[in-house]
């Protein structure tokens, strides 16, 4: 089966976010019948209120480090294919930034 990218609305948030080709195969392999419906940074959100995430920011991890609550996220254009993605950093002007198949593609595992 071939999959190309495809833009959705995130239900939370209303942003619309790409749920690219190698995720779609992704869900396919993994046995999942449909579509994302929140973007990543609304997942993390209820990710992390479902964990039991603290709502304060918790700044006592290693090196000064979040543990714990929401992670706010960037949008941002990928640097290599041109995709929207988003970043849970601010990006600098001066450095590319990438989604994360490229981020994939540029530094394997």
């Amino acid at each position: 089966m071939t999959y190309v990218d495809r833009t959705l609305t995130c239900v939370d948030c209303g942003v619309g976010f790409i749920h690219s080709a190698d995720d779609q195969k992704y869900y396919a392999e993994k046995g999942f019948s449909s579509d994302p419906k929140r973007c990543v940074s609304c997942r993390a959100s209820r990710r992390a209120a479902r964990d039991g995430g603290p709502d304060a920011r918790d700044l006592g991890g290693p090196r000064g480090y979040e543990t714990g609550g929401s992670r706010e996220y960037f949008a941002v254009l990928c640097s290599e294919c041109g995709n929207q993605a988003q970043v849970p950093f601010k990006p600098r002007m001066d450095r590319p930034v990438y989604c994360s198949d490229c981020f994939r593609k540029i530094r394997p595992e």
